[in-house]
């Protein structure tokens, strides 16, 4: 998998947790015996924020660390200082979405639903830049084509020697919606069948008819469940809606989102006839 400073991070930080709940230390108590904050420990758990190689040292002994271990966490410490294409892109995102994009970028496999729009690591360039402008005053004109480029930046992951494997179910309504109009969306549909047969062992695209019953996922807003190579890290949610994103690692509330997006699988069409669905729907606007 490409190397992701922010998967790094957040795996650093949880070994960190590991070794502090071993020794049967609290945060506030590992705080102390650190001489640090409470928050700051916590912070450094969560994945939200970098630690020095001086305060790293200082947990490693509060820990009673091995040398094995200490040097596993300095690994991981200085992948996580890398510089990430996202950094770039600082003043357009939340911190919350510039975390996404790099849990994005370190994820081996992502599961995708969309109701009503095709999911961002598959757009093209005009479907993308309509759906921008269309986010209205969340996003200023005059960024249009940054976050644009920062979304075409995304899509690298979908090639190189080491692709995602990405999952996305998306309902009837994106062969509908004339997101930048019947042009537009019509080379986005030939782009979807595409970029599906150009790679059949990483990309599938499921779609779910307007016949099929209700299901869960129905009428909520999309969301992403992105899984990890490594045994240490669980799975992440991302989800969005019109008013807010968040990225969620609560086992309830993931198991929730698996269920509904197996539930979203099941009501959909196959492979190959979600397919023959889009590619009918392109023919039908040229």
């Amino acid at each position: 998998m490409p190397t992701s400073p922010t998967v790094a991070n957040w795996e650093l930080g949880l070994r960190l947790r590991e070794h502090r709940e071993l020794t049967g230390l609290t945060a506030v108590a590992a705080a102390k015996a650190a001489k640090l904050t409470q928050p700051y420990v916590s912070g450094v758990e969560g994945g939200k924020l970098k630690i020095t190689d001086v305060r790293l040292k200082a947990l490693a002994k509060a820990y009673r660390l091995s040398e094995e271990s200490y040097a596993g966490l300095i690994e991981l410490r200085a992948a996580a200082e890398q510089r990430s294409w996202w950094q770039g892109y600082s003043g357009l995102f939340t911190d919350d979405t510039l975390r996404f994009f790099g849990y994005e970028h370190g994820a081996a496999a992502i599961r995708s639903y969309d109701g009503g729009l095709v999911p961002a690591l598959l757009q093209t360039e005009d479907y993308a830049r309509a759906v921008i402008r269309g986010a209205g005053p969340n996003i200023r004109m005059a960024d249009v084509e940054r976050v644009l480029e920062a979304r075409l930046i995304r899509q690298h992951r979908l090639d190189g020697p080491e692709p995602v494997r990405l999952t996305a179910v998306v309902t009837e309504a994106v062969l509908h919606q004339q997101v930048g109009g019947r042009a537009v969306l019509a080379a986005q549909l030939r782009h979807l069948a595409a970029v599906v047969e150009q790679r059949p062992s990483t990309v599938d695209i499921r779609l779910v008819p307007f016949t099929a019953a209700a299901f869960h996922a129905l009428g909520g807003g999309a969301f992403h469940l992105l899984d990890f190579p490594s045994r240490r890290l669980p799975t992440l949610l991302w989800q969005e809606t019109v008013t807010s994103t968040s990225l969620i690692d609560h086992p309830v509330r993931l198991r929730e989102f698996d269920s509904a997006f197996n539930q979203a699988v099941e009501h959909a069409l196959s492979t190959a006839d979600s397919l023959r669905l889009i590619r009918q729907f392109a023919k039908e606007l040229a």
